[in-house]
């Protein structure tokens, strides 16, 4: 009898056991996210990892690096499941038959700053208000540094050229990732550099460089508001996969209002987490131009990506023949609702 009774309470205490212990925590769904580069462009994407966003829409998310366009392409092979490409990159492969969805605008202006060495600058008499097109003309002749050929930072300098009415071969490009920028700038082996945040900001901060143009300062004003940063993926992986499709938006609309309501938490946690590196004014500096770029809500416009389109053709990047004659199916806010 007594070992009945130990039977007995046994079972009846594993049948008191709360259910939550038994239950298994839910499943997250595997998620690749291409970055073109390190920049405080994708700080959304970094913010949604820090604070824990990915996980709270049942994502468990992977990002790459992927050089330049090589992270469109990499959704477009397939071989990751979302991309943060600059908008231009983004209609350019629309334009060619490869149409992805964008499904969430990251930021709504040009990022892009071009930077030239102070002691040029100064020789060429130069003036911080004057037009943009004769200050465009300073980088005539110079040899200034891109991350990526084609890439959105390649497609303003050509830009520049184009605004100051010179041919856009008239500046020598050094393509070279943006720590090694900062050093071949020191040593005096580029004139310059184009580059967003936080890269832009270093010698302009230490004294040695000025900031020729600023796409964040309305640099050119015709191309406001520009997708500079879109979130795409295969059109066939929001009708799979369309719980992904709206976790990722859901993840990077929260992270964007977050950005708004709590700017010292989010720099904070840039900092600790991705820029720990960089010197805290300089990261201050640099997250201060780049918030003032995030919307929120990052819903993309279609007068957004006509300017993708404009940026494109004034580099001459796409042929104003080529360039798309509607916007349709490129893009929807569904998954932000």
């Amino acid at each position: 009898m007594r070992l009945v009774s130990l039977w007995t309470m046994t079972c009846l205490a594993v049948a008191l056991v709360p259910a939550w212990l038994h239950a298994e925590e839910p499943k997250l769904e595997s998620v690749t996210l291409a970055n073109p580069v390190v920049s405080l462009s994708f700080g959304l994407g970094y913010l949604a990892d820090d604070l824990g966003l990915w996980a709270k829409h049942g994502l468990s998310v992977k990002t790459l690096e992927i050089s330049g366009v090589g992270a469109l392409n990499a959704v477009i092979s397939g071989s990751a499941d979302f991309a943060q490409p600059s908008g231009p990159s983004f209609t350019r492969a629309a334009a060619k038959g490869q149409r992805m969805l964008a499904i969430a605008m990251t930021t709504d202006r040009v990022s892009a700053q071009a930077v030239l060495r102070k002691d040029l600058a100064e020789t060429a008499k130069f003036d911080p208000k004057a037009p943009l097109a004769t200050r465009a003309q300073l980088l005539r002749g110079r040899t200034m540094a891109v991350e990526s050929i084609n890439s959105i930072i390649h497609a303003y300098a050509l830009t520049l050229a184009h605004i100051g009415g010179y041919d856009a071969s008239e500046i020598r490009i050094a393509v070279m990732q943006p720590p090694n920028m900062l050093a071949a700038f020191k040593t005096g082996a580029i004139d310059g550099f184009v580059m967003a945040p936080p890269w832009t900001q270093a010698p302009v901060l230490d004294g040695s460089a000025v900031t020729i143009a600023s796409g964040p300062d309305g640099d050119p004003a015709d191309l406001v508001p520009f997708a500079n940063v879109l979130l795409v993926t295969q059109p066939a992986t929001c009708v799979k996969r369309e719980a992904v499709c709206m976790g990722m938006a859901h993840a990077f609309a929260e992270a964007a209002a977050y950005v708004k309501d709590h700017p010292a938490e989010s720099l904070a946690l840039l900092g600790k987490s991705h820029f720990a590196a960089l010197d805290e004014t300089l990261l201050a500096a640099a997250f201060e131009v780049t918030r003032r770029i995030m919307p929120s809500p990052p819903a993309v416009t279609q007068k957004a990506l006509e300017n993708d389109d404009a940026i494109s053709i004034a580099a001459g990047l796409l042929s104003a023949d080529d360039r798309l004659k509607d916007y349709d199916g490129l893009y929807t806010d569904r998954f932000l609702r």
